[in-house]
Parts: C-alpha cells; sequence; structure tokens
C-alpha cells in the first residue's frame, strides 16, 4: 500500500514538472482495494480495471519502474510506450489491461470469465470500474449475461464518491451501489474501502462463490480519492473539509496503526520498509529516464496480426 502511495505521489510530481504528458489519474487514497484484493485471490486469476490503473500491475508484483517507463513513453515500458498512464498490460500476471472508454472492460470481463468457465478452468475474473461507469448501459447488458451464464466474475465498483466532479447523488435516485445487482439477482454487498480487511474478507466470499460455480458477485466497495479526477481537475466540486475527514479514514494510517498496536513490526522495521519504498520509486524514475523511446517502425507493430498482414515488416 506504501509503495502504490509513494509512487503516485511521485507521479503527480513528475506530471507537473512535465516529464510526461497525457492524462493522469491517481489512485492516491484507494490503495486498500488492491491490497485487499490480492490477499484473497490466486495469482493465475484475472484482472481487469479502467484508466485509475498504475496501482493495479504494482499490487500484483510488477517492478513500478515498468509502470513509470510506461508513463514516460519509454520502449521498457510494460506496454511498450505505445499506451500511457491508461493503458496498462501484463500478460505474466493475467493483466488484461487498463482502459480508456469509460464501462468498455465491464463485457470485456464478462467475455474474460466466460472464456475461463469455456475451458473448464476455475479462475476468477475482477473486473472493476467507477462509480460513473456504473451508470453505462453495458454493465446491465454484461450483468444479465454473466447471472444467465453463471460467469466466474467479480464486479468491482471503486465507488469514490465522483464520476469526474459528479457526486453519486447527482447521477441517479439509487445511491446504494450495491442494489445495481439486485434485478438480476446477484449477490451484491457494500464493503469499507478504507478497511484492507473488510476488503479482503469481501474478496474471499466471491472468489469462493465463483469457483463452486455460482456465478457473479457485485462488490460496492467504498473508498476516496484524495486527488483530482485526473492531475488537470481543480476539484471544485468538494470541500477541504470533505477531503479532510476522509483523510483521517486514511488506509494506510490505519494498517500502521495496526502494526503497531499488535507489534508485527519495530519502528526499525517500519523504516526500513519506508525507506525501500522510496529507493524502489527513485529507482523507477532512474529507470525511465534512462531507457530509450521505441523506434519509428513500432508504430506498425502490435496493430494487425502479422500472420494477416505479413508485409508490415517490409
Amino acid at each position: 500500500m506504501l509503495l502504490m502511495r509513494k509512487f503516485e505521489e511521485k507521479c503527480g510530481q513528475l506530471y507537473i514538472q512535465q516529464k510526461f504528458g497525457g492524462f493522469c489519474h491517481l489512485y492516491i487514497g484507494q490503495e486498500a482495494i488492491l491490497a485487499g484484493m490480492t490477499e484473497a485471490i490466486r495469482k493465475d486469476d484475472r484482472v481487469i480495471t479502467a484508466y485509475r490503473d498504475h496501482a493495479h500491475p504494482i499490487a500484483l508484483g510488477m517492478h513500478p519502474k515498468y509502470v513509470m517507463a510506461e508513463l514516460y513513453g519509454k520502449a521498457t515500458g510494460c506496454s511498450k510506450g505505445k499506451g500511457g498512464s491508461m493503458h496498462m498490460f501484463d500478460k505474466e500476471r493475467n493483466l488484461f489491461g487498463g482502459h480508456g472508454i469509460v464501462g468498455g472492460q465491464i463485457p470485456l470481463g464478462a467475455g474474460i470469465a466466460f472464456a475461463d468457465k469455456y475451458r473448464k478452468q476455475d479462475n476468477v475474473t475482477v473486473c472493476f470500474f467507477g462509480d460513473g461507469a456504473a451508470r453505462q448501459g453495458a454493465l446491465h447488458e454484461s450483468f444479465n449475461m454473466a447471472m444467465t451464464w453463471k460467469l466466474p466474475v467479480i464486479y468491482v465498483i471503486e465507488n469514490n464518491n465522483y464520476a469526474m466532479g459528479t457526486s453519486v447523488e447527482r447521477t441517479s435516485n439509487v445511491t446504494d451501489l450495491s442494489k445495481l445487482g439486485l434485478s438480476y439477482e446477484m449477490p451484491s454487498e457494500s464493503v469499507d474501502g478504507m478497511s484492507p480487511e473488510a476488503v479482503t474478507e469481501a474478496f474471499a466470499r466471491a472468489a469462493e462463490r465463483a469457483r463452486k460455480g455460482e456465478g457473479p458477485t457485485l462488490l460496492d466497495i467504498r473508498t476516496y480519492r484524495y486527488k483530482g479526477h485526473s492531475m488537470s481537475d481543480p476539484q471544485k466540486y468538494r470541500t477541504k473539509e470533505e477531503v479532510a475527514e476522509y483523510k483521517e479514514q486514511d488506509p494506510i494510517d490505519h494498517v500502521l496503526e495496526v502494526i503497531k498496536k499488535k507489534k508485527y513490526m519495530t519502528a526499525a522495521g517500519i523504516k526500513k520498509v519506508q525507506q525501500e519504498v522510496k529507493d524502489l520509486v527513485e529507482e523507477s524514475v532512474k529507470f525511465a529516464e534512462e531507457s530509450p523511446y521505441p523506434e519509428a517502425a513500432e508504430l506498425y507493430k502490435d496493430v494487425y496480426t502479422q500472420e494477416d498482414y505479413p508485409f508490415v515488416n517490409d
């Protein structure tokens, strides 16, 4: 969680320094969701998410230097420098990408889960989307198919209260997003997204259902982003008092208190972890700065399959 936080803070600093461009959506405040998920799913399970996706590959075990290189548009990035901030992929760890189209990953999540069911594999697909994407029509089509075919997918609303700058209350009469699964009889629950323990328990229940062949689960995970929707967001739609109130529930502070209270780690051990995280982030920046940009020929690769278009390498 600390690595995700410090990495994203550094990303914000580098973006302001114009080290890289494009959009930049930070995950600061939401770290407990991924920390909780990784404790409850298997390494061969699948994950797909939206464009706030820097932390997902890190949580799944990718070295953060490859994420940073991707942000810089370098050839050593996890998407070869072609995706940037919103399109992190990791084939080895079954991360099926961040997706820039709002809600576009929701039907894709159902498709990935369908493939596993078709192949008679007991993998689970975790499909993340935000409270804004929950209003997309594709969600309802996907939910209907997922429940009809009992697909092994966990739908996760990373509910940080705002779709860009629009609050949940202004987008729908239904503000309890866990109710979105009711008309499909999809098991659903609201989860405290500031507590990694609560998140782990919810994911564990959902994954067990999916592996038993009982179908999908909808988790409305209540969280909060401490930064704007993106780096260009002035955040005029919420008060400083509201942000401060949520910061009192900071998941990293919560975990640190538990560690100290239960004496899981000494003060020296905590400082060691903090230094290791700092070193990792600095290593990632150095790696990205020193990595080469893609060659011009890369424009023609990974667009079509070579079998269908052999001329692309001519």
